[in-house]
């Protein structure tokens, strides 16, 4: 059986996240060692309207429509029904696997919804350009963040790194050397959208505190931005560790994330911090290639569930 395939990566956000969600500016790179693939079967001569959902990681294998519609892939599903202005899919399976950790940070979400948009427009005969597939797949992030910056899906959608203000036009960021990132995972599953309604309810509450906090975060983004256009490496990693302590400020850093960002640098990283919303899932160090595996080992020995070894490649050209 013929299936049409499409894939699309996972992301890290380099800096300013959280602040970006007050128009702040942050960067975010692809990572192209963890990715979402959605493969799609037609079947001509099954029931007409019959869509079988297969995530086989999970074990769910449930016609699309007995799934709840509470359910974000069922309401994604629906939203892309009115965008393609069609009144049913064609009967066909949708099968989605991942390489991504869940609620980690590591942009889960926003690649399933880049990966099924490309794979659904190509099955049905529509073609989008990125520009539309990224405006669609950010209506289907807020299903899943309720109000998300926009970052996430844009830097997987361009698969290159951006210099992202939201409302504004987007700005790639033409890297000269390629950036040695190693990942760790705390093995704490955290809500984003949770993550972002404290900080806002903090914001609300302390708001000359958080502004002064979010313009210090977009001061050390526009530092960091211009450090990566001349491949200043170890500049950026202090600007990345400074940003860490302005997350611990906006209290979204954990015990367990502070201890990974200490043993990284303990072990010779450049920088270190969180990436994403926090209070859980991941942390990045930025590292010299020599030194990813004794970081990788530090971070393991901190408490590290699993490590990541992310190469962030010189772009060659808009995608």
């Amino acid at each position: 059986m013929t299936a049409i395939s499409r894939s699309a990566s996972g992301k890290l956000i380099l800096c300013g996240e959280h602040a970006v969600v007050y128009n702040r500016p942050a960067i975010a790179v692809p990572v192209d060692q963890i990715a979402t693939s959605v493969k799609i079967f037609a079947k001509p001569l099954a029931e007409k309207g019959l869509v079988t959902i297969l995530i086989p990681q999970i074990g769910m294998e449930s016609n699309l429509k007995n799934l709840p519609d509470s359910q974000p892939l069922k309401h994604s599903l629906a939203i892309l029904q009115d965008y393609f202005k069609i009144n049913h899919f064609p009967a066909c399976d949708i099968r989605i696997s991942s390489t991504i950790p869940i609620s980690s940070g590591l942009g889960s979400s926003a690649s399933l919804s880049v990966a099924l948009i490309r794979a659904l427009s190509e099955f049905l005969g529509q073609k989008m350009d990125n520009e539309e597939i990224n405006r669609v797949a950010f209506d289907l992030e807020k299903i899943h963040h309720g109000n998300p910056s926009g970052i996430d899906n844009t830097v997987i959608t361009y698969a290159r790194p951006v210099y992202f203000i939201r409302g504004e036009e987007i700005e790639f960021i033409p890297l000269v050397k390629p950036l040695d990132i190693v990942i760790g995972c705390t093995g704490i599953r955290a809500s984003t959208a949770q993550a972002v309604a404290g900080v806002r309810e903090r914001w609300i509450n302390q708001r000359l505190k958080y502004d002064e906090i979010f313009s210090n975060v977009g001061k050390i983004t526009t530092q960091i931005r211009e450090s990566l256009r001349q491949g200043k490496i170890s500049d950026i990693g202090l600007l990345l560790t400074q940003n860490h302590k302005l997350l611990q400020e906006m209290e979204v850093s954990c015990d367990e994330l502070d201890e990974l960002v200490e043993a990284a640098m303990s072990a010779g990283a450049f920088g270190a911090k969180l990436t994403g919303s926090g209070r859980g899932g991941n942390m990045l160090a930025l590292v010299d290639a020599s030194a990813v595996e004794q970081v990788k080992d530090a971070l393991t020995q901190a408490g590290a569930v699993s490590t990541i070894h992310a190469i962030i490649q010189p772009s060659k050209g808009v995608g």
